[in-house]
């Protein structure tokens, strides 16, 4: 990791130990740091930054090298703390105190790996440890593990008076949208300690989540610490991860305004500027941290990415700001505009609501620059991401061909949009996302995803949360595919409403959730029933629609099972004969080794094309993506004489893989011109240009026609033209200057 501080191989290696093992191990106690390090700590706690910067200085003079590392920690000087660190920790091998310590101090430098790996090593020292038990906990809550929980209840039960370990599960109970248990463990940290100042800012996060007046307990912060920058970076912290963007940012300059040296803080500004499409004040935050030693993965990746942004063209009208990397923009530009312009129209219409200006979405076909763009970091395994009205995207171009539908996930991020707006960024996420969810299937039954084979898992084995805790399967997710299955939920519930009470309903929580009202309150509001009684009729209804999925389940993996290998041995009128049952089992599986493109590979095999059609028709209605098979599809259809059947089908590549190849748009063209809708014949030949055909006097050839159809004299000038340069010639170009020059 670039900035972070590392240690030497042996400080990780009991990284994997379970603590299970560790009873066993010594029993040498860690004590809580001595006092010389207690009163520099302290008075750095009151605000007292001249004292305490005196302090440390004292103790970076000490002959002990674990003092001299805590003097340079306090100093800021990270370099040579974990110098003396490893000094330390090799004097004195059995002492848990220093390993804690210093496991802090990378985590602290963004050394989340080493930390962990210290923090267990000082366990195996001291398995009562609190504060090692306190660090795991810690480490898990940044990467939103759902064991950060358990670790913190380990150490609370090693230290009962913990009072930072009540403050990290308020944390965390905050994510989860639990106020009242987050209050809870705030206030059990103020009892354990009166001075726990991040309890006190807790306590005023909740109260500006619920929109009352947080002053109070700013005041009581600054009574004890006038210049604590950091209770307003934690309320920074979760406004933005409530989607509250601009307030977070509001935020992060109040913290700055009393800790201008609070580079943590100065880096989430930055790039939270970045998100709300301000790069150039972007840039001065972060190139200030980074001049300055702050030099985490997140300032540095976006500080690279802000450098790469001149590689993007940009297209601006009354509603849109369009950001596409220049090698694919003149591609992409015509089918996100239309796409982009259609979501914008149809939500106004929907939630009768204008935009504060227009939407800016950016396209990104790098899959870890779109990371850095939002996370600061690569890793992000999300398709899109809103940030008010600003949404980046991957572009159709940065996944495997078919893994996506760009469209979709283009509709998708644009329901953020208008709902974020709709209800002042105080949606809860469940509802947020389902309802995205929801609207993907309201625009095309098409368009959406299909449900998974670890959807169907989770239901037969009774996964789904209750709704009034749904936030937490997106958050601190208890198995691997449980955000997954939350999308899924969270979409059902929606499509629920709208079936059984109508679309006004949503509308009617949307306006709940605007004033704000908590999920219970707007469930019992709008739909007049408690939450568990939703949940029960919900689930009821769900398991309905999905027992014969969930009961021939087994039946079909294994009947699927003996297709493929049917399927892999030639065995045509074995996969024939198989194929319609395992479909029927299972209808929406049109992943790998899917039974609709075996069953029209082996229909193609046997001279029956019909049976081949119909086959990948039904794949491509049950959501399948591969631009191959429909690109197959389409050429079969118009070899049987379904020429619109075919422009469908050529059409439906271009939400998902635009850039697929240039067959598929040059096949699209022609069939337009013969439909004579020559602005979308001019549209896909303008593809085939933009993809860099090897015959380019051909495609702009097609250009031309297409363009003189559509009485585009000038297009078609160029056109031609550029045509007759490729290839002198090419005797269709000549014909055709002609005509157009009248001769």
């Amino acid at each position: 990791m670039t900035g972070a501080l590392k240690v030497p191989p042996h400080a990780g290696v009991l990284a994997g130990l379970m603590l299970a093992t560790l009873a066993a191990a010594s029993v040498a106690q860690a004590a809580p740091p001595p006092a010389e390090v207690r009163q520099c700590l302290g008075q750095r706690l009151h605000g007292q930054e001249t004292a305490a910067q005196k302090c440390f200085m004292a103790l970076t003079r000490a002959t002990a090298p674990y003092l001299r590392a805590e003097g340079a920690w306090g100093l800021a000087d990270y370099a040579a703390a974990n110098t003396e660190f490893r000094a330390a920790v090799a004097q004195a091998q059995g002492n848990a105190l220093y390993r804690t310590r210093w496991g802090e101090l990378l985590h602290e430098r963004f050394n989340n790996v080493d930390a962990a790996g210290l923090f267990k090593e000082a366990l195996q020292h001291d398995p009562g440890d609190a504060q090692a038990l306190l660090g795991l906990a810690r480490v898990s809550a940044d990467g939103f593990d759902n064991r950060a929980v358990a670790w913190a209840q380990q150490a609370l039960a090693a230290e009962p008076k913990l009072a930072a370990a009540h403050e990290l599960l308020a944390t965390l109970a905050l994510q989860d949208d639990q106020p009242e248990l987050a209050a809870k463990e705030a206030d059990a940290a103020l009892a354990l300690d009166a001075q726990a100042l991040d309890a006190m800012a807790l306590h005023a996060v909740i109260e500006i989540l619920d929109d009352r007046s947080p002053d109070a307990w700013w005041a009581r912060i600054q009574a004890i610490n006038p210049i604590y920058g950091h209770g307003y970076a934690i309320a920074a912290e979760h406004l933005i991860f409530n989607r509250r963007y601009q307030d977070g940012v509001a935020m992060y300059r109040k913290a700055l305004e009393l800790s201008p040296r609070l580079w943590s803080a100065r880096s989430e500004l930055g790039i939270n500027l970045m998100r709300l499409g301000q790069d150039e004040e972007a840039r001065q935050q972060l190139t200030q941290c980074y001049e300055n030693g702050y030099r985490n993965d997140a300032t540095v990746n976006s500080l690279r990415l802000l450098d790469t942004l001149k590689d993007f063209a940009t297209f601006t009208d009354a509603t849109t700001i369009l950001k596409l990397n220049r090698k694919e923009s003149d591609l992409l530009y015509p089918y996100f505009h239309e796409v982009l312009t259609q979501a914008i129209e149809a939500y106004r219409a929907k939630y009768h609501m204008e935009l504060d200006g227009p939407v800016q979405v950016e396209v990104y076909p790098d899959h870890e620059d779109f990371a850095v763009r939002t996370l600061g970091m690569p890793g992000l395994g999300a398709l899109g991401v809103t940030f008010g009205q600003v949404v980046a995207m991957d572009s159709p171009s940065g996944r495997k061909p078919g893994e996506f539908h760009w469209a979709s996930t283009l509709r998708h991020e644009m329901s953020h949009v208008f709902i974020l707006k709709a209800t002042r960024h105080r949606v809860p996420r469940w509802f947020t996302e389902g309802l995205a969810v929801h609207e993907e299937t309201e625009a095309s039954p098409e368009w959406g995803d299909s449900i998974t084979p670890d959807i169907i898992v989770a239901l037969r084995d009774h996964k789904l949360l209750p709704v009034a805790e749904l936030d937490r399967g997106f958050i601190h997710p208890q198995y691997e595919t449980q955000v997954l299955v939350s999308y899924f939920e969270a979409g059902r519930i929606c499509d629920y409403i709208q079936v059984h009470w109508g679309q006004a309903k949503l509308l009617d929580l949307v306006q709940q959730f605007a004033i704000p009202r908590s999920t219970p309150e707007a469930i019992r509001t709008v739909l007049g029933m408690e939450p568990a009684a939703f949940d029960a009729q919900f689930q009821a209804w769900l398991n309905q629609d999905t027992a014969a999925l969930v009961s021939g389940f087994d039946a079909w993996h294994k009947q699927l099972g003996s297709l493929v290998s049917a399927a892999r041995a030639k065995h045509n009128d074995e996969v024939l004969r198989q194929a319609e049952a395992v479909i029927g089992l299972y209808p929406d599986y049109v992943f790998d080794a899917n039974a609709y493109q075996m069953l029209a590979t082996a229909a193609l095999a046997e001279g029956k094309p019909a049976i081949a059609i119909s086959a990948l028709r039904r794949y491509v209605e049950h959501r399948g993506r591969e631009p191959a098979a429909l690109e197959q599809l389409a050429k079969l259809q118009q070899e049987g004489g379904d020429a619109a059947g075919a422009i469908a089908t050529l059409q439906k590549i271009n939400l998902i893989d635009p850039v697929f190849d240039t067959d598929s748009h040059r096949r699209l063209g022609d069939l337009l011109m013969d439909a004579k809708d020559f602005g979308g014949a001019r549209r896909e030949f303008g593809a085939v240009l933009a993809l860099h055909p090897l015959d380019k006097a051909q495609a702009n050839y097609d250009l031309a026609r297409a363009c003189h159809a559509a009485g585009d004299a000038d297009c078609a000038m160029n056109a031609v033209l550029a045509a007759l340069e490729a290839a002198p010639d090419f005797k269709p170009a000549q014909k055709l200057l002609l005509e157009l020059t009248g001769q």
